[in-house]
Order: C-alpha cells, then sequence, then structure tokens
C-alpha cells in the first residue's frame, strides 16, 4: 500500500513538471529585409495598390495583426517612428484617404511572411482624395495576447 501511493506521488510529480510552453515574449515585425514593403518615408501614389510584404515571428504562436493608415496633416506623431520623413506643411483634413484592416494568420504558425495589396483609390464618394503626409501602422498579437507595434511615415501624392 505504501509503495502505491509513494509511485503515484512520483508519477504526479513528473506529470506536473511536463508544462506547455510558457510565452512570455512579444512578436517580431521584421521590415528589414530585401523586398520589404512599404518603407519609411515611401511615396506612393493614389490610384495605385501598396504592397505590403512584411515578416513575423514569435516564439510560441502568432495570432493575426492589424494595419492601419491614417492622414498625418496635423504633424502628429507616435511613438514607433524609426526615423523623421520630410512633412509637407500642415493643412486640415477635408477628405483624406483612411485604410483600416485586421489579417488572421494561418494556426500555429511561428514565423509569417504577410502579403496584402491594399487598393489606394483616387476618390471615394466626397470626391478626391487628399494627398499628402500619411501614418502606416502594424500591430501584430500573438495567441497568448502579447502585441507589438510598428509604425512609419509614408507620402501619398495625386499623380
Amino acid at each position: 500500500m505504501r509503495s502505491t501511493a509513494v509511485i503515484i506521488l512520483l508519477i504526479w510529480l513528473i506529470a506536473g513538471c511536463n508544462k506547455a510552453e510558457v510565452d512570455d515574449q512579444k512578436p517580431v515585425i521584421d521590415f528589414g529585409f530585401e523586398g520589404a514593403s512599404p518603407l519609411p518615408c515611401d511615396t506612393l501614389q493614389l490610384g495605385d495598390t501598396l504592397r505590403l510584404r512584411v515578416r513575423m515571428s514569435d516564439n510560441v504562436e502568432l495570432g493575426s495583426f492589424r494595419v492601419d493608415i491614417h492622414h498625418n496633416f496635423d504633424h502628429h506623431s507616435h511613438s514607433t517612428e524609426p526615423i523623421s520623413c520630410e512633412l509637407d506643411p500642415k493643412k486640415p483634413a477635408t477628405n483624406p484617404f483612411a485604410f483600416i484592416g485586421v489579417f488572421d494568420i494561418p494556426a500555429g504558425r511561428r514565423e509569417y511572411e504577410a502579403l496584402v495589396n491594399i487598393a489606394l483609390p483616387l476618390q471615394n464618394q466626397n470626391g478626391p482624395l487628399q494627398g499628402g503626409d500619411y501614418h502606416f501602422f502594424i500591430s501584430l498579437t500573438d495567441k497568448t495576447g502579447w502585441s507589438s507595434r510598428s509604425g512609419f511615415g509614408l507620402k501619398l501624392v495625386q499623380p
């Protein structure tokens, strides 16, 4: 009886040591490779397509990413901007381009290269979209909720 209790205790202790991998790291967003796009301070034409190409990785499992493109006509900043781009003079936003998209990453992936085409229309229902200074912002979240952000300036111009 006593040896049975010891064996059960040993099995319980050994089983308790086999814990799942702990996620204690933020995921990584990588624009630092040949062919990454867009890059800080790029100039893109309205009416064309922004071709997003970015690599992402995580120590356990990736989840999803969000892309936000919005005007910077007022010269605001985000803490993620690695360099400052040359800015046009400040101006009011009367009909700026805006984009927000959320994209799932296939389950079980620790590494993923996103290839996403984002249309940059010339106009909307209110007329021609304003060219000028914009921010490109990407947020990456892993399966356990850790997140990373990266953002930088772009210039969108009318052809």
